[in-house]
């Protein structure tokens, strides 16, 4: 029978229940999986043979369809883009296709409706349309790459420069104006005026509980948008639009394939963490692949057919946590000085200056980074070894500035740990594997079209700002982690002993709103092709990512994480009952 082509060679997958027997139930799994990472005795989703993952069918998941359904849902919804005649609306039916996370099937119509909205309305749409309409093309404009100032909302502010008293009634329009702000630039005043006028009016209205959760999430931009395709969206599209019904039926049918792929790659990455065989040595040491699978999961979330990726990314986002750990709870100073003289090197022989126990790590660590250089070579023409090594070797040089500041009990200067905090994230890492795992800066794209690894570099940046000025805001330790690791907040009420830890925290969220700022740019100046796009989106999804890993509760608990690992990973997606899932492959 036909497949859905996901780009590798798949064999059986589970129904997500498979993930939870009766004897185990959500908050057990959490509490042994999820943040202690027990994989022994995990339920696993799937076999996998010839280091290979399954490849579903449709009539996996809908008994009685096809691949030729799913098509058909596919060429449906593009001649509904077609033929739909309201500008508005159009841009309605964009915005609901990428909340729900299939603009993947669509990306030359999505295109050709904003640019063909954009010509002929890009600079008169302050006049022609309500708040709503105008924030929502702004939004849907600059996600894109269009140009498009924030002088648009002028029209809404009165002549003493306030916003008009007629649209605090307005709660649909302040939403979407909300929505609108989280693109904004440094120095958009306006943007910035707008942002505070609607969170104001918002928190203090009577609204829902889902608007009180976009506030603190916005669902287009600082939230990883397949999340945001709850079932009352899902309701909400198939009661009031006339497309509403095929594109919630083909978002079902993606998610479920989606899910089922998910759940082979965490699979693939546990058996591979499990054969590594690190945590027998390690035993003090982060044993989360779950967790890490996630990272990358939600990172590479708007392409299906990038698995071999995002395992390859778990990899890599793995090793960095548990040389991290090795940092924070292992090494003596000499040793951590031969383990980064030895990365430095990169070779099997300086693995003979090190413990036994920093060996394994070694070896693991430069047998998969050589595995993955040499099949991106492969692929793509051109082998990044150099840099990938290089980007490992300013992580342990990081690491171990780290490490000489807190073994000698003198705190830094903010400025200078926020420089090497940056590179001790390990986001440049992630970001720079990731430029090459994509196929960046190979030698077959033409030079017109090529991107180059220095172009990234102030992308990557704001995005490891955002990271570490997160962790640090965080009130809880990672799990089992008795190692000391230092604050930024530290750092700065040192230099600043006339501010409290509440003034603190303040200056270090505006901080954290300035690099968003500053990573919108980036992203709007790398917006111009098919190849850029994905990583730039990629590299959102990672800084989207930021506060669910690091948004501990009181019980030192990630409940947010924990909702979108289970609605990822775990439940069955949002069906209609008779759309019973069943393990048969077609």
């Amino acid at each position: 029978m036909a497949t859905i082509s996901i780009g590798l060679s798949f064999t059986s997958f589970p129904r997500p229940s498979d993930f939870l027997t009766d004897s185990l139930s959500k908050k057990k799994f959490f509490k042994n999986y999820v943040f202690t990472g027990n994989i022994k005795s995990a339920p696993t989703p799937c076999e996998a043979t010839n280091n290979h993952l399954s490849n579903p069918s449709i009539g996996s998941f809908f008994p009685g369809k096809s691949l030729m359904d799913y098509e058909d849902k596919v060429e449906k919804i593009k001649r509904l883009l077609t033929v739909e005649e309201d500008p508005i609306e159009r841009l309605m039916f964009v915005d609901a296709i990428q909340m729900l996370g299939v603009a993947h099937h669509f990306q030359k119509e999505i295109h050709t409706i904003l640019n063909h909205h954009y010509t002929k309305n890009g600079e008169s749409i302050r006049r022609c349309y309500s708040l709503h309409d105008v924030a929502l093309s702004f939004r849907l404009f600059r996600q894109r790459g269009f140009l498009v100032s924030p002088d648009v909302f002028n029209n809404f502010k009165g002549k003493d420069g306030r916003f008009k008293g007629e649209i605090m009634q307005d709660s649909g329009g302040l939403l979407e104006l909300y929505e609108a702000t989280q693109l904004s630039f440094e120095g958009e005043n306006i943007l910035d005026e707008a942002e505070e006028f609607c969170n104001q009016l918002l928190s203090q209205s009577n609204l829902s509980t889902t608007v009180n959760k976009r506030l603190s999430h916005p669902n287009y931009h600082k939230s990883i948008t397949t999340m945001t395709g709850n079932n009352n969206f899902l309701r909400h599209l198939e009661n009031t639009k006339r497309w509403g019904k095929t594109l919630t039926e083909l978002a079902k049918m993606d998610f479920a394939v989606g899910q089922s792929v998910h759940q082979q790659e965490l699979h693939h990455v546990s058996m591979w963490w499990e054969d590594v065989g690190l945590t027998r040595e390690l035993k003090l040491a982060r044993n989360q692949p779950l967790k890490w699978y996630t990272w990358s999961m939600a990172i590479l979330i708007h392409d299906i057919n990038l698995s071999w990726q995002k395992v390859q990314l778990t990899k890599c986002i793995a090793i960095i946590y548990l040389i991290d750990d090795i940092f924070d709870l292992y090494g003596t100073p000499q040793e951590l000085e031969k383990f980064t003289e030895a990365v430095g090197k990169w070779e099997y022989g300086a693995m003979e200056m090190l413990p036994e126990y920093m060996k394994m790590c070694y070896k693991a660590l430069v047998d998969t980074t050589n595995d993955m250089s040499d099949v991106i070579c492969e692929k793509h023409g051109y082998n990044p070894i150099n840099s990938l090594q290089q980007t490992w070797g300013s992580l342990c040089k990081a690491f171990l500035v780290e490490a000489k500041w807190f073994a000698s009990k003198e705190l830094p200067k903010a400025e200078e740990y926020l420089a090497n905090g940056k590179v001790s994230s390990g986001v440049h890492v992630v970001l720079v594997h990731l430029f090459f795992l994509l196929g960046l800066g190979g030698t077959f794209r033409s030079a017109a079209t090529a991107i180059h690894l220095n172009d990234t570099s102030t992308l990557i940046s704001c995005v490891a700002a955002i990271l570490r000025l997160w962790d640090d805001l965080g009130s809880a330790k990672d799990e089992h982690q008795d190692g000391k690791d230092g604050s930024f907040l530290e750092c700065y009420m040192q230099e600043h002993q006339d501010l409290t830890l509440k003034q603190t925290r303040e200056h270090v969220m505006k901080m954290i709103r300035n690099e968003w700022k500053r990573l919108n740019k980036e992203c709007f100046n790398l917006n111009n092709s098919a190849s850029e796009s994905s990583f730039q989106e990629a590299s959102l999804n990672l800084a989207r990512m930021v506060s669910l890993m690091y948004s501990y509760d009181g019980n030192q608990r990630l409940p947010i994480l924990e909702e979108y690992i289970n609605f990822m990973l775990i439940d069955q997606p949002p069906m209609e009952q008779n759309h019973l899932f069943r393990t048969t492959m077609l």
